[in-house]
């Protein structure tokens, strides 16, 4: 996942919020007053383990004043964000904060204001925001990305610097813990890491007009620092974690390894536990399986899992990813897509296992969508560049008139397998498939499992490319498996 310095902050503040663990579990409490109240409840939200996506969310309700009360329990110095309507404004809680919050119920971000214990430390954090965050000419995006590699990192250089003459001030004379001081060091330190790693990347997605720019041979050294990589005081960071994924996706990368690879993920595997140590390894592993249920080999994945459980010896991330595995190996590649048995047009009978030995390039849509329609002249197309080869283009249509469908098929002669499944998109197949609106691709391959849920549309001239690419790649997935998972 590509990272740049806006984007982490973001996350930090919407959604990946870790604590810092192993610390004696204490109380919170946050009182407020809200001037201008447009909600009946304010909330915190936080999230324990970094690993899992659920949040936990302690609600309070505001009375007629705006007055608000709340108590919540941390495990230790914790990242966290206060929510008000579809605003968010992020905090750092530890044991025995007592929190007093002001703000405009209009404008919890800008206008938030805090007074008792703790209020040094989040009003550090607002300030930070409002100097870095909200200032555009600090951000890679939208501007500074166009730089070249020099200036690039003169801007990258001049805003370290800028950002830590605000945290010496800042933090001059101030009672803050340990944990917070390490907090915001570890920010400014993997802000520039992420976007000085990313910078290549992201450049080359965002600016069309250029190529890839080719990098002095100097620029990857500053990852040569072993402190970078190896840094305890900021394992619960999510800008660290955030490097160091990306920092395994570098290494992969630049052995030769791509997304696109079928070993991709394993590969991240593999050197994240090779190149890591110490508490945040288990969480990068984490990650990169994380990844790999959604965009990998479902087998792959699985054997992954069961080495993953030898290294979480505490038991701490290994059930959370047991139930995010389970959660996405449905339509993960490699899994086998459910069987079927439809009526074509000519009033045949044909099932999915009728397609072994061939990819299958499932359409499914309706002839009273537009965009299904749009796509029938290029459905031609890819039919004549594949005659003769072994692929289907299976088309189900997901229509509640038979006969509407079945003119329009037999009248314009439309090439490939023409199947329809009753009940519409309330179909047992479309439920089968998760098929959530038309026009929805799948790919499968020849031995019957899902190969990609989201392949290029009909309509893309990356589509013929991506086909051309899948033959026989169920076997190369199978090639690569680690030994003595093929049967898991």
């Amino acid at each position: 996942m590509l990272s740049f310095r806006l984007s982490s902050f973001l996350a930090l503040v919407v959604g990946c919020l870790a604590s810092f663990s192993g610390r004696a579990q204490g109380t919170v409490v946050i009182t407020g007053k809200i001037s201008g109240r447009t909600a009946d409840s304010v909330a915190v939200s936080l999230r324990e383990n970094p690993l899992d996506p659920k949040e936990q969310i302690t609600y309070a309700p505001v009375s007629d004043k705006g007055e608000f009360r709340l108590a919540l329990k941390v495990n230790g110095p914790t990242r966290a964000d206060l929510v008000y309507n579809d605003d968010v404004t992020d905090l750092f809680l530890e044991p025995g904060y007592a929190l007093d919050v002001r703000f405009k119920g209009n404008d919890l971000a800008s206008s938030v204001k805090y007074k008792g214990k703790g209020a040094e430390v989040n009003s550090y954090l607002s300030e930070v925001d409002a100097s870095f965050v909200e200032n555009d000419g600090f951000q890679v995006l939208p501007d500074n990305i166009m730089l070249y590699e020099a200036p690039f990192l003169s801007f990258l250089d001049y805003r370290r610097k800028q950002e830590e003459k605000f945290m010496e001030r800042g933090m001059e004379g101030v009672d803050m813990s340990k944990a917070f001081r390490d907090y915001a060091k570890a920010t400014i330190v993997y802000s520039y890491a992420n976007d000085r790693l990313t910078f290549p990347d992201l450049r080359e997605q965002v600016v069309s007009t250029e190529g890839r720019l080719k990098m002095s041979p100097t620029y990857y050294d500053f990852l040569n620092d072993k402190a970078l990589i190896e840094n305890p005081s900021a394992t619960q960071n999510e800008l660290y974690q955030e490097f160091l994924l990306n920092y395994v996706h570098y290494l992969a990368t630049s052995d030769k390894h791509q997304r696109t690879d079928p070993d991709f993920y394993l590969v991240c595997y593999n050197l994240a536990k090779q190149k890591l140590s110490g508490p945040v390894k288990p969480i990068i592993l984490g990650r990169v399986l994380q990844e790999s249920f959604r965009f990998g080999h479902v087998k792959q994945s699985a054997a992954m899992l069961e080495d993953f459980r030898k290294i979480d010896k505490d038991n701490q991330y290994y059930p959370i990813l047991v139930q995010d595995f389970n959660l996405h190996k449905t339509f993960a590649i490699g899994s086998p897509a459910p069987d079927f048995r439809l009526r074509t047009a000519q009033g045949d009978s044909v099932s999915l296992r009728d397609f072994a030995g061939k990819l299958v390039y499932v359409n499914f849509w309706r002839t009273t969508s537009g965009l299904s329609l749009r796509d029938l002249p290029y459905a031609v197309e890819l039919a004549k560049k594949f005659e003769g080869k072994d692929i289907v283009f299976l088309n189900v249509a997901l229509d509640e008139n038979e006969g509407a469908w079945k003119q329009l098929v037999i009248s314009r002669k439309l090439p490939g397998v023409h199947v329809r499944a009753n009940g519409g998109m309330k179909a047992a197949i479309a439920r089968a498939y998760g098929v959530q609106d038309v026009p929805t691709y799948i790919l499968l391959a020849e031995d019957g499992t899902f190969l990609n849920t989201k392949p290029k549309r009909l309509s893309s001239r990356a589509a013929i490319d991506e086909i051309k690419e899948s033959f026989g790649k169920a076997s190369t997935y199978s090639g690569i498996l680690p030994t003595g998972s093929a049967n898991k």
